[in-house]
């Protein structure tokens, strides 16, 4: 018996297009977003997903709801993205200006860190694997959509990779991305890891599509000078 986690990261905000840090601030989709959320419906529609859960934050429930139509959500906080504290709403170059002693401690050694008026990411893990007991505890021999966050999902690949949980930032989260992990015998195995394919996808769509477009447009105009140099030669 086995159980299998598809864990999905929202969709791109106006702050993470704008690279904000966005921890706990209550920020939606944006325009791009939604299209990532039904692109993702479409790459899911041969999934059979049993239960769907996500943070209590607007963009991964705007996203689960684009996603799993008409399927039940089940919110946990437990699957909040970190607290970022006095980060939230900066920009990489403005945490540097304004805390510069407080990012690098951050970045070298986030373990033995908590950020002022925010979390630490010992914090951060508590509550993911609790919130994470309990989604397999409750769904056994099921598969599982969790929309959640860049954070909770290193955590989670952290625990199943066996890495320190200081080693966090050595694994990429992507907006929109998969991860699946099938849980089994008291052992996960990662099936597949920050995966986009299905955006790249539809986006070698658009350039093909562009580039006929293209190629009609520079046919349409060769065959103009060709009819011009015609006309000049016949009626030169």
């Amino acid at each position: 018996m086995s159980t299998k986690l598809i864990l999905i990261r929202h969709g791109q905000t106006d702050w993470s297009l704008q690279e904000r840090y966005c921890g706990f601030t209550d920020v939606g989709l944006n325009e791009k977003g939604r299209f990532q959320a039904r692109q993702l419906f479409k790459g899911l529609s041969k999934e059979t997903i049993h239960k769907v859960y996500s943070s209590n934050t607007k963009r991964t429930r705007q996203f689960a709801e684009i996603v799993c139509k008409s399927m039940p959500i089940e919110e946990l906080s437990g699957l909040r993205e970190i607290n970022f504290g006095i980060f939230e709403g900066l920009r990489y170059h403005e945490i540097m200006n304004r805390y510069p002693e407080i990012y690098k401690k951050w970045l070298d050694n986030p373990c033995d860190i908590s950020i002022p008026r925010g979390e630490g990411l010992c914090d951060l893990a508590a509550r993911v694997n609790k919130a994470l007991v309990k989604i397999l505890s409750n769904n056994t021999d099921k598969t599982i959509a969790v929309f959640t966050h860049a954070g909770p999902i290193r955590v989670i690949l952290c625990d199943t990779l066996k890495l320190r949980l200081g080693e966090i930032w050595q694994i990429e989260v992507d907006l929109a991305s998969i991860s699946i992990i099938e849980f089994g015998g008291g052992r996960g195995k990662i099936l597949l890891l920050n995966d986009t394919s299905y955006l790249k996808a539809k986006e070698l769509q658009n350039f093909i599509f562009l580039l006929k477009g293209l190629l009609k447009k520079q046919s349409s105009l060769k065959w103009a000078k060709d009819a011009e140099r015609s006309e000049a030669y016949f009626h030169g």
